[in-house]
């Protein structure tokens, strides 16, 4: 670690303002940030013990998805790493390009985004396609609005959705089975073009035609869908860390789930035709995932407590809606994306509301 200072500290002069490589010091800040702690500190009082700061932010949220990568590892097999490489390497490029031209540091944030862009796709999903749709999500979602912390939008899920109106065929139908016990396809390389490997729909998708997959196998996630969002058991492990740390709010996770819950309890009630019950839709598609990981995003949800209450409640509704009320099988990226927009709106008239009273009580 020593000699790896010593490098950094003579490199520092021709990356400064003036050096041989000045255009690149985001890049080196970016880096040397990585592997040592923000050299910035407070000189004088008030100090802050143990700040929540963006680097400890993003370590967290990357520290609560490892059992889910891990099950997705095991069930999918060695492509999940490909998938991760490429969603790093050319997002990464983006961030670096965008910082280079506006002279700014490269944030945390993709750190976060880099892994959660693969985690939503199919498994079999073709690699160009996972370098096509990050880009486009680091783009048009975060730097055309000017960077992580000024988005109005998930980068991942605007880069999601935009492979799912590009490429149609591609984002339903590149599912793989899970391997099965004791290795998985831990040490596979399996893709759309392994036959064995290959199924043409999820459990979802399943249950729109009646058949219901097991409740077990979706807990522990050895079924087919998107590469992180298959087992319940690993999403919550991570999920509860989150709110632990306070990384995750509550308010959001109750209120999404808890109205998910509530809608699908009286759509299985009044419905006509058969759907499974509110704890099999709780465990199936994205909804754990998309509120754990996405919908509880700082920059994208609201800040204020009874607008996250509102935001949850209506990413919930709107998911619920989607899976039986129209032809698509999953809504949660829809949702979600539909609360960040409604965000600011519902933090404005919270903020309005409390200035009134303030107002009417002098």
């Amino acid at each position: 670690m020593k000699i790896l200072t010593q490098l950094f500290n003579q490199a520092r002069s021709h990356f400064a303002e003036g050096g041989l490589f000045c255009r690149l010091h985001p890049l080196f800040a970016a880096t040397e940030n990585f592997f040592f702690a923000p050299s910035a500190r407070t000189m004088n009082a008030p100090f802050v013990r143990d700040p929540l700061d963006v680097k400890r932010f993003m370590s967290t949220v990357i520290i609560a998805l490892v059992p889910v990568l891990a099950v997705s590892l095991y069930c999918f097999g060695l492509r999940v790493l490909a998938m991760i490489a490429v969603s790093y390497a050319v997002g990464g490029m983006v961030e670096v390009l965008f910082a280079i031209v506006r002279k700014e540091e490269i944030n945390e944030g993709f750190l976060v985004t880099g892994l959660l862009f693969p985690l939503i796709l199919p498994p079999g999903l073709p690699l160009w396609m996972v370098g096509v749709g990050v880009a486009f999500g680091v783009l048009v979602g975060k730097e055309l609005f000017g960077g992580t912390g000024r988005n109005l939008f998930n980068p991942a899920l605007v880069g999601r959705v935009f492979l799912g109106i590009a490429y149609p065929v591609a984002m339903s139908g590149n599912w793989l089975i899970p391997g099965s016990w004791p290795y998985g396809r831990i040490f596979q390389y399996a893709s759309s073009t392994t036959v064995d490997a290959v199924t043409t729909a999820t459990p979802l998708g399943l249950a729109k035609q009646g058949q219901f997959a097991g409740t077990f196998d979706l807990f522990v996630g050895l079924v087919p869908g998107s590469v992180g969002e298959t087992s319940a058991a690993a999403i919550l492990l991570g999920g509860i860390l989150l709110l632990l740390t306070r990384v995750a709010s509550w308010r959001i996770v109750v209120a999404t789930l808890g109205s998910f819950l509530a809608l699908e309890t009286l759509l299985f009630y009044v419905l006509p035709t058969p759907i499974p019950p509110p704890q099999w839709q709780l465990l199936a598609g994205g909804i754990l995932f998309g509120t754990f990981f996405m919908a509880t995003d700082p920059v994208t949800s609201p800040a204020t407590g009874p607008a996250k209450w509102a935001y949850g409640i209506i990413i919930g509704v709107t998911v619920g809606m989607i899976r039986h009320l129209t032809g698509y099988v999953e809504g949660v990226m829809f949702a979600i994306l539909l609360g960040n927009i409604v965000a600011p709106i519902l933090d404005e008239i919270t903020i309005s509301l409390r200035l009134r009273r303030l107002r009417n009580e002098k």
